[in-house]
C-alpha cells in the first residue's frame, strides 16, 4: 500500500511539474538550425554539458547537481550560492534562499554573479571546465553596441565582437539570447 502511496505522490508531482512547465514555459531558445554552428561547436564534450551549459556543470560540481540543497555549510542550492551574494545580486525577489528559489531563478542570479565576479565566484568548478573571466548573458533586445557601452568596452562593439566571434558566429548583427559573451578581460574604460 505504501509503494502505491508513494508512487500516486510520485505520479502527481510528476504531472504538476509537466502542467506548469507547459502553463509557464522557459524562455525561448532557438532551434538549432538557426543557431551558427560556431556556437554549437563551443560546447564541450562533458556529459553535464547537455544540461544547460554550463550551468548543469556548475551544479554538478558544487551540489551533485541537487538544485534544492541546504547541508548547512552556508552555501546553499545547486551552484551553492553564500548567502550575502545571493541577497547583493537579487535573489530576494525569488525566494529569501538559493536552495528555495527554482533552478531557472538560481541561474538567472548566477548570470547576475557572472557580471560582477566572473567565474572566480566558483573557483574549483570554473577551472575544472576552462571557465575564466567575467561574462555577460546576452537579454532579449541586447545588441553587441549596447552591451559595450553598458559595460564600457574600449574599442566598442567591434571589441567586443572580436573577442567573441566563435560564439557570435560570422554576423554580429544576429546575437542569439542566452549566448554568453565574455567581457573581462577586454579593456574596460571608466
Amino acid at each position: 500500500m505504501s509503494t502505491i502511496r508513494w508512487w500516486t505522490a510520485g505520479a502527481l508531482a510528476g504531472m504538476c511539474s509537466l502542467a506548469l512547465t507547459s502553463l509557464f514555459p522557459g524562455p525561448a531558445r532557438a532551434a538549432a538550425s538557426e543557431v551558427p554552428s560556431a556556437v554549437l561547436s563551443a560546447v564541450p564534450a562533458y556529459a553535464c554539458a547537455k544540461d544547460q551549459w554550463p550551468w548543469g556543470c556548475i551544479a554538478e560540481c558544487e551540489s551533485s547537481g541537487r538544485w534544492h540543497v541546504n547541508t548547512g555549510n552556508g552555501f546553499y542550492g545547486g551552484l551553492q550560492f553564500w548567502q550575502p551574494t545571493w541577497v547583493e545580486h537579487g535573489g530576494p525577489r525569488y525566494a529569501p534562499r538559493a536552495d528555495l528559489a527554482t533552478r531557472a531563478q538560481q541561474i538567472t542570479i548566477a548570470e547576475e554573479v557572472l557580471r560582477t565576479q566572473g567565474w572566480a565566484a566558483w573557483p574549483t568548478c570554473a577551472k575544472r571546465y576552462g571557465l575564466s573571466g567575467r561574462v555577460h548573458t546576452v537579454q532579449p533586445g541586447d545588441t553587441l553596441s549596447s552591451i559595450a557601452r553598458r559595460f564600457g568596452i574600449a574599442g566598442g562593439w567591434q571589441a567586443l565582437y572580436a573577442a567573441n566571434r566563435s560564439v557570435v558566429g560570422a554576423d554580429p548583427n544576429r546575437l542569439l539570447t542566452g549566448t554568453m559573451l565574455s567581457i573581462a578581460p577586454l579593456t574596460v574604460l571608466r
